[in-house]
């Protein structure tokens, strides 16, 4: 376990003060967590370890485990958050950023919050409208919303107490992280980069809302300090690593989107950086230089966010190979000695230990199927294989791609049993420069062909594809560098992951189905109904007078569902659910109205557009929302689209976004009335084919 020794002074008074829900959250009140029944923080305490030692439900009592209550949402796109429990109140976020409070013990709802985001916003919004979760101080929560404001909410009521907006509207800037608080500030970055944005993290004073300090993670396009934390930095590791001209129309990308932890021992907050806009090195700068801090952990003083210490992990990305998957602090034994680590099961396909005082490379070994890299070298830099990089030749197939091995689903680890679980996948993707690119501000700008990843033309090859595809949960040991056990998932894409003092680890997944699998071997010892749609968010537990509870959140989503939905189960939107257990309980959750599904004559229909050009052209801006050959099932099926019949209806909705309420922004800025009726003509040449 954790040991934080600059904060033992007080903590017999903040552990009374906490146990009886005055003063709200605080500093103390996050690091006793450790030992106790709450869930204060994203990742429960500052370590983000996702261990809680509540042992009632353990190997023993796991099969009694019965509905204790349920919370029904009115959103039907993803739900990715981890509730947070605070003094008998759960906090839960859903899509589109809003916020709800119940009596966590009842179920009755307190009250709900709805910031009012534009829906439009959710054309910027790359992997779905998602939020996943809030954090707690004093006697506020805070939420990030998607269009960039960090809002503070009295967390008795839910009325608002202050709102910043922390981006710049006239840029693509989304927020889809769940904020931190460290010292009375509220931590908060950013998503975008494929759509041309500079990355960057902030913090906020937790009672005004004022700014402290900002580290950008790129460097200034204009070449001019910004009178920012991360000035020195920039100036003196990353400047060098940026020649080329490319970046400076995007900003070059590295946002902030998700990893995000503290070690109150060390004062030190580290964060993932993302990937680079666009994705290839060549269009990006000169191909060749390793664009720091792009795909980086970065660690800095939590008081001044003053740069402290950075570990690239992967150098001159060209892949989307973020940094930004969960990271967790630990203690393990290594050499015959305690040692304070930082680790991430990274999205290239590695597992990192990082020494968490300076940066030193500790040991990184796959934890998946990894083809684009070798190994990593004794400098912790990876050694890539002949051709990994694309754009120096035809094209380049990869394992992983883009959604990589490890995504945002969070991972845990047990302290008790020396593992970390991870919900990992294997999905390839073909890389290949996209010929004749050009930056176009606010589009998906990733300079790689987006046609190479289409759907086999069979029906058999498609599912010999989609068979292809893996999920699992990887019990990894962090020492020896070696899986222990591995469960398969049907499908790739699969929920979160919790551990428990009871022995137990605890994943959903793609079919809705919630498991406690024994944490020394992996055997299944129980399973959930299901839920009637898939599980991506990670379970979290909490203890109420004496009464253990297990929560999730019930909704698929983010960019599994969406741009690659034909690999996964073939169901209609659904809205959302929260799901909360204990052993027991009685509870039932109404089977979901499931809408039938109108056919579509198509058949005299006709479109005056090209089908090759379409094809192109939906591969580069509809793909990534409506699925390769327009197959996707979470987000409007396209082929089965009444729309489709009427081309003057396909222009309003595609080229003048009279849907826009809905999430469905105009195309005009990017494509012309014509190219509009291109995609027409391609996705109705799909729906022939497969209605």
């Amino acid at each position: 376990m954790m040991k934080h020794f600059g904060l033992v002074a007080g903590l017999t008074v903040s552990l009374l003060l906490g146990a009886c829900g005055r003063g709200g959250v605080n500093a103390e009140r996050i690091v006793a967590a450790e030992k106790n029944g709450e869930w204060l923080s994203y990742g429960r305490t500052y370590s983000e370890q996702r261990f809680s030692p509540l042992d009632k439900i353990n190997a023993t009592t796991v099969g009694q485990l019965g509905l204790a209550w349920y919370g029904q949402f009115d959103t039907d796109r993803g739900q990715e958050a981890t509730p947070i429990m605070v003094d008998g109140i759960l906090y839960a976020t859903t899509s589109w950023s809003k916020v709800h409070a119940y009596d966590a013990k009842t179920g009755k709802e307190l009250w709900s919050y709805d910031p009012g985001v534009d829906r439009a916003k959710g054309f910027q919004a790359c992997c779905d409208v998602v939020n996943r979760g809030v954090a707690a101080w004093g006697g506020n929560v805070y939420v990030g919303t998607l269009d960039g404001r960090l809002v503070a909410l009295n967390a008795k009521n839910g009325h608002k107490v202050w709102s910043v907006q922390t981006t710049d509207n006239a840029k693509p800037y989304t927020i889809t992280q769940a904020p931190r608080v460290v010292k009375g500030r509220v931590l908060i970055g950013n998503s975008g980069a494929e759509y041309g944005v500079r990355g960057y993290i902030t913090a906020y004073d937790a009672r005004t809302g004022a700014k402290v300090w900002r580290f950008y993670t790129t460097p200034n396009p204009t070449g001019a300090d910004d009178g920012e934390a991360s000035d020195s930095a920039l100036k003196d590791h990353a400047a060098p690593t940026w020649p080329g001209e490319g970046w400076k129309l995007t900003g070059g990308g590295g946002t902030v989107w998700d990893a995000t932890i503290y070690d109150p021992d060390l004062n030190l907050v580290y964060f993932g950086v993302g990937n680079g806009t666009p994705w290839s090195p060549a269009a990006r700068s000169d191909g060749k230089s390793d664009n720091l801090f792009l795909s980086s952990i970065v660690a800095v003083n939590a008081d001044t966010g003053a740069y402290v210490w950075h570990y690239q992990v992967t150098p001159n990305d060209s892949w989307d190979f973020d940094a930004d998957q969960p990271l967790m602090l630990a203690d393990l034994a290594l050499n015959g000695a305690s040692r304070r680590v930082v680790m991430q099961a990274s999205k290239n396909g590695f597992f990192y230990v990082i020494d968490a005082k300076d940066g030193k490379f500790i040991s990184a070994k796959p934890y998946a199927a990894v083809t684009w890299a070798t190994g990593i070298d004794a400098n912790g830099r990876p050694v890539e294989a002949t051709g990994a990089h694309y754009e120096t030749k035809a094209a380049m197939n990869s394992m992983p791609g883009p959604y990589g091995a490890h995504n945002w689903h969070p991972m845990a680890y047990s302290p008790r049993e020396g593992l970390v679980y991870i919900p990992a996948m294997g999905v390839p993707f073909s890389y290949e420069n996209a010929p004749n690119y050009k930056y176009q501000a606010g589009a998906w700008n990733t300079a790689v062909r987006g046609d190479l990843n289409g759907l086999a033309e069979t029906d058999a090859a498609r599912e010999a594809t989609r068979l292809y595809l893996t999920g699992a949960l990887v019990a990894w040991d962090p020492v020896k560098q070696e899986a222990r056990w591995t469960v398969k998932n049907n499908y790739f894409w699969n929920g979160g992951v919790l551990a428990t003092g009871g022995g137990l680890v605890f994943q959903g997944d793609a079919e809705g189905v919630l498991t406690a699998y024994a944490a020394h071997d992996g055997k299944a010892l129980w399973k959930s109904p299901s839920a009637g749609q898939g599980i991506v968010a990670a379970p979290m537990t909490y203890e109420i007078d004496g009464e253990q509870y297990l929560a999730v959140l019930v909704g698929a989503g983010g960019s599994g569902p969406t741009s690659a939905a034909f690999f996964l189960p073939q169901t209609p939107k659904l809205d959302g659910r929260i799901l909360v257990f204990k052993i027991g309980g009685k509870a039932t959750a109404p089977a979901y109205v499931v809408p039938a599904t109108e056919s579509l004559d198509l058949k005299e229909i006709t479109s005056s557009g090209d089908v090759g050009r379409g094809a192109l052209l939906y591969a580069n801006y509809c793909l990534v929302c409506h699925s390769p050959n327009a197959s996707g099932q979470f987000l409007p099926n396209l082929r089965r689209s009444p729309m489709l019949i009427n081309p003057q209806d396909w222009q309003g909705i595609v080229y003048d976004g009279k849907n826009s309420s809905r999430g469905m922004a105009a195309f005009k800025p990017f494509l012309t009335p014509s190219q509009v009726e291109d995609v027409r003509a391609y996705v109705l040449s799909e729906a022939m084919k497969r209605p």
